[in-house]
């Protein structure tokens, strides 16, 4: 039941790694499907959804909580997926939700800008230096929206297991250096493992549950436990605690820890 995140750039591969090691595995392969579960499941057009993962967030939406809101529902609908297991999934989000459970293999895909630039030309009829410009403003957005949201550096090797530049091997060598290192015991799943993968999305469907009532709680798993971190003034916290208290009885008595964080 282990499962492989891709992180990749625009046009460099990753896709067709992904799709060639997932059928090679024999598991299920996902990205965009993610997102027409999300927006299936939420009742959410898809272009929202897709906009929310793809687009760094505007100074109106880090007021309004609409990014975030829509991330949480991405995050759920991965996160549902993720505890089935045998899935490879590409695509921007995935190694975030997944940090320290070990039967994810979380992986990093590189490629020469140059291959990249030509592969735009090709794909879009455009200049050289009108796709070096897309792909760099691409990458860009996709740091942006890393750090603006978790604070984190998508393209920091340290977050990932294994960071692959396919330049001197090309797809079928990545493909095989990712199934032999999936096979490491490392990457099995084990009883504790899978029962963190269950304590995040739980963590995940409480996130949902807040966001209409309390947009700002950031829900994050603790020790087994979940934990719910609200900003507010402290004289609000008996009345903020007991909302999370009647939300979280609303989804079967969910236990979790309040903590206020003092804006």
């Amino acid at each position: 039941m282990s499962i492989v995140t891709i992180s990749r750039g625009s046009y460099s591969q990753g896709k067709e790694v992904a799709k060639k090691l997932a059928q090679r595995l024999g598991y299920e392969c996902l990205s965009r499907e993610v997102i027409l579960r999300a927006s299936e499941h939420f009742n959410v057009p898809e272009i929202k959804l897709a906009r929310a993962i793809y687009d760094a967030p505007s100074i109106f939406e880090r007021f309004t909580y609409g990014k975030e809101r829509y991330i949480a529902y991405i995050r759920e609908a991965l996160l549902h997926q993720f505890v089935k297991g045998n899935v490879v999934y590409h695509g921007l989000a995935g190694h975030f939700f997944v940090q320290g459970v070990c039967h994810v293999l979380k992986v990093r895909i590189l490629a020469d800008l140059e291959d990249r630039v030509a592969e735009e030309m090709k794909r879009q009829g455009i200049s050289a230096e009108a796709a070096r410009t897309f792909i760099q403003k691409d990458d860009e957005e996709r740091y942006r929206w890393s750090y603006r949201l978790y604070g984190i550096d998508n393209r920091d090797p340290q977050l990932y297991d294994l960071v692959i530049h396919l330049e001197p091997m090309g797809v079928d060598d990545a493909v095989s250096l990712i199934e032999c290192t999936l096979q490491r015991p490392t990457f099995q799943t084990t009883p504790e493992s899978q029962k963190a993968m269950e304590t995040l999305l739980r963590a995940a469907q409480v996130q949902v549950a807040l966001m209409d009532e309390i947009p700002s709680a950031q829900v994050e798993v603790e020790d087994g436990e979940l934990v719910v971190r609200i900003g507010g003034a402290w004289g609000q916290e008996k009345k903020l605690i007991a909302q999370v208290d009647k939300i979280s009885d609303g989804m079967g008595g969910v236990k979790v820890k309040v903590r206020l964080v003092n804006p």
